[in-house]
């Protein structure tokens, strides 16, 4: 087993129950982290018989580019669409972050994280 973490990655996206938040937007990071088999990659050096983290991040900017209420949905898209569209993966840690959320008070981010296992 082996994991492949895509670290901060930056997008500017509409996500928010109030009103605000869907219009002016703000700044996110995501995180994410797969676990999935390497041994055949490490033998290869094949991009092939690994996980791509080029496409991990291609799903991460398209899925932060719908604007939804809650930071939990967003990472749960992005989880389902890893196991859908990289088979190899077989478990995943999502973060999302909202950087200077507006919740009254000097807060620098607000982190969701959810972690699934392939079924």
């Amino acid at each position: 087993m082996g994991k492949v973490q895509v670290e901060n990655i930056k997008a500017y996206a509409y996500h928010g129950c109030l009103a605000e938040e869907t219009r002016i937007g703000s700044d996110y990071l995501v995180n994410v982290t797969v676990e999935a088999d390497l041994s055949k990659a490490a033998l290869t050096d094949a991009l092939k018989d690994t996980v791509d983290y080029v496409h991990i991040n291609k799903i991460v900017k398209e899925e932060m580019a719908i604007p939804s209420k809650l930071l939990e949905h967003v990472a749960k898209r992005i989880s389902d669409r890893i196991f859908v569209e990289i088979p190899m993966v077989l478990e995943s840690s999502i973060s999302v972050s909202k950087i200077s959320p507006p919740i009254n008070g000097d807060v620098e981010k607000v982190t969701i994280s959810i972690n699934s296992k392939r079924t």
